[in-house]
């Protein structure tokens, strides 16, 4: 999404790769909405940590972060054989997993990049192989946000009052969100409408984030207390709801 840095939009992705110098780069969610900070990890431990820290959080943002931070750990592999390395890229995967041990998705990210590695004979067809999974699974992801925001745009019609809760817009994701798609796609379509945003107890992220996110692409907004949504639907002041899912049954 686009970000306004010192009088300056530039574009920017919650997480990409930095090749030369062998560091993910991410949005330092921990710094927001007072600072924009790009951190870049030195290496995959660093990467795990970023993760468990949360300086990165978002099922589809982790995810891109793992798959990153494996490609990351392989390329760090100097000398040795092919089976030095695959028991080193096991070193790697196990370290951010047990970052955050519960999530489905750094572990089907990293899954993604390792079956993508098996077709290299080598260490360095493999370490290749690695990047270019890992490039492609985030930018599948960007199109499946993309994919969200075309059709649940059709949701949205100029004057509705739209509710969220958390974040489930570009920072949860490589780029564009999942909750957060339509809304966008509604705004850059020209629709006209005003969201509020939960403050969502206890570490805020709508408050911090998602409010943040809207205000960056000029969306109408207002910060409400967690309690308060349920008086604003008693009412009748809230015409659509549109929240971030982990898993659908």
């Amino acid at each position: 999404m686009n970000v306004i840095i010192n009088g300056r939009r530039r574009h920017f992705r919650t997480v990409t790769f930095d090749r030369e110098c062998n560091s993910v780069i991410l949005i330092d969610q921990r710094r927001l909405p007072h600072e924009f900070v790009l951190a870049a990890t030195r290496d995959y431990l660093e990467t795990a940590r970023a993760i468990s820290e949360m300086w990165v959080r978002g099922a589809p943002a982790i995810a891109a972060t793992a798959a990153y931070g494996l490609a990351q750990g392989a390329l760090s592999f100097r000398r040795g054989s092919l089976r030095l390395f695959q028991s080193h890229v096991q070193k790697v995967q196990d370290a951010i997993q047990s970052a955050r041990p519960t999530a489905v998705d750094p572990a089907n990210a990293m899954a993604f990049v390792r079956s993508a590695m098996a077709s290299g004979q080598t260490v360095a067809e493999q370490q290749a192989l690695a990047l270019a999974a890992a490039e492609e699974f985030a930018n599948a992801s960007v199109e499946q946000c993309r994919a969200i925001g075309r059709h649940g745009m059709k949701l949205i019609r100029s004057g509705m009052r739209i509710l969220t809760h958390c974040n489930a817009g570009w920072l949860a994701c490589v780029d564009i969100g999942t909750a957060t798609a339509p809304i966008y796609a509604a705004h850059a379509d020209g629709r006209q409408f005003h969201v509020f945003c939960d403050e969502t107890r206890p570490r805020l992220q709508g408050a911090s984030l998602t409010a943040w996110e809207l205000r960056q692409q000029g969306i109408p907004h207002n910060i409400i207390a967690d309690s308060a949504a349920g008086h604003l639907m008693q009412r009748g002041e809230i015409d659509l709801v549109i929240v971030g899912s982990d898993r659908t049954l």
